[in-house]
């Protein structure tokens, strides 16, 4: 009997109704979110998000909460093990992308230092 891999990323419940709302109330009917990271920010890469319109190819399709995330293929050692939240602070709302393979985050917020996940897809399977 095959094991099932583990999700790239996860939403919490918080996260995914947020995204719900936001595409609930679009012009067009999006599939899903696109999640990502490019190179840019005083730490090297940002986390990038936005409505999918279709999938790619090669993506990583992602089913959580009710909401089907796509990921670029580039991304995915990136992002593995990352779970993403939405908050709501006094000032601000925002997603935020809890990622084990985060080492560093500059001043602002606004970029990240991410290192690609170690060790293979069994390994992720034994723990």
């Amino acid at each position: 009997m095959a094991r099932s891999l583990p999700k790239v990323v996860t939403l919490t419940d918080k996260a995914a109704a947020r995204m719900k709302g936001i595409m609930s109330k679009a012009d067009e009917n999006f599939i899903g979110v696109r999640i990502g990271v490019k190179n840019g920010g005083c730490a090297g890469m940002e986390y990038v998000m936005d409505y999918a319109e279709a999938a790619e190819p090669l993506d990583e399709v992602v089913e959580d909460n009710g909401i089907t995330i796509l990921i670029d293929p580039k991304a995915i050692l990136f992002l593995l093990g990352t779970e993403i939240d939405y908050v709501t602070e006094k000032l601000s709302s925002r997603f935020v992308f809890n990622n084990p393979n985060q080492t560093d985050a500059c001043g602002c917020g606004e970029s990240v230092t991410i290192i690609p996940a170690t060790g293979s897809v069994t390994d992720s399977i034994a723990d």
